[in-house]
């Protein structure tokens, strides 16, 4: 199985295109797809430059309704107008960054809801026996405090983000599961548990951020936070690959601690799980 990041955070080879965002392509037994496409079009023109032809894509999975994740999907649409595009029903929503000197909205391009190819799901949906994408995770041990200043608008009034409207793909090929996620915005531990409760074990590899990122000073309160959230990723058998918005001081915290166990994936890089 190949996986290469298509958009990210950072610079990473190739000369490839970076930018507050996340999108991969992944190449299966059964499909070529993609699971989202960044802030906007410029993770076309990484694909371009690694080779990857997204015409040939099949499907696209959107992890959540968010802007970072979902702004490259028009300018796909124009390039693959065959491919399904799976997405939460609720992922349509109105999402804001809403504090006390800031409301801007995050959320997705309306016109993407016009789209003939979108599948809009209400839950768990099974695309086939090496796909399945899950949602419904409620727990909150060691939620993101980053998740507080997110909040959805309902008609004038704006309440907190539950994150209902983000989903988890999970591949099964030759006794192997990959989870793949966007942000983890309901925490990576809750994320796992309920992984665990579907299958009864780890995944084998894991593909997500944290969503650790601050531009504020990291507290007492984080640094520990991350640190909980490490101890308890290192007891599994779980190979991680993260990026995007957990964020670099959170990242060489979880290094520390995880070791090889986790590395960071940068736009261009590339992940060849042996079968």
């Amino acid at each position: 199985m190949r996986i290469v990041n298509l958009m990210e955070n950072t610079e990473g080879r190739c000369g490839c295109l970076h930018e507050h965002g996340l999108s991969f392509y992944i190449e299966t037994e059964k499909h070529k797809l993609l699971v989202d496409t960044g802030a906007s079009g410029r993770f076309i023109e990484n694909a371009a430059k690694l080779d990857i032809d997204l015409e040939a894509v099949d499907l696209l999975v959107l992890s959540h309704g968010h802007y970072d994740h979902a702004g490259g999907i028009m300018d796909f649409v124009k390039q693959n107008m065959t491919a399904k595009i799976y997405m939460q029903r609720l992922a349509g929503n109105a999402y804001y960054h809403k504090s006390r000197t800031v409301e801007r909205y995050i959320g997705i391009d309306p016109d993407i809801l016009s789209l003939p190819q979108l599948v809009l799901l209400d839950g768990d949906h099974r695309i086939d026996d090496e796909l399945f994408l899950y949602t419904g995770v409620t727990a909150r041990r060691l939620w993101p405090k980053g998740n507080l200043i997110l909040k959805e608008k309902l008609g004038d009034i704006f309440v907190q983000d539950e994150f209902h409207h983000e989903q988890y793909l999970v591949i099964s090929s030759q006794n192997k599961k990959i989870l793949i996620s966007g942000c983890a915005h309901n925490g990576i531990l809750n994320i796992l548990d309920k992984f665990s409760e579907l299958y009864g074990c780890a995944p084998d590899y894991v593909l997500s951020g944290f969503h650790m990122m601050k531009k504020a000073e990291y507290i007492e309160e984080d640094m520990q936070l991350i640190q909980d959230v490490a101890y308890e990723l290192k007891k599994m058998d779980t190979k991680f690959y993260t990026g995007h918005c957990t964020g670099e001081i959170p990242y060489q915290i979880l290094k520390s601690i995880m070791g090889d166990q986790i590395q960071y994936i940068h736009s261009g890089d590339c992940i060849d799980i042996d079968e």
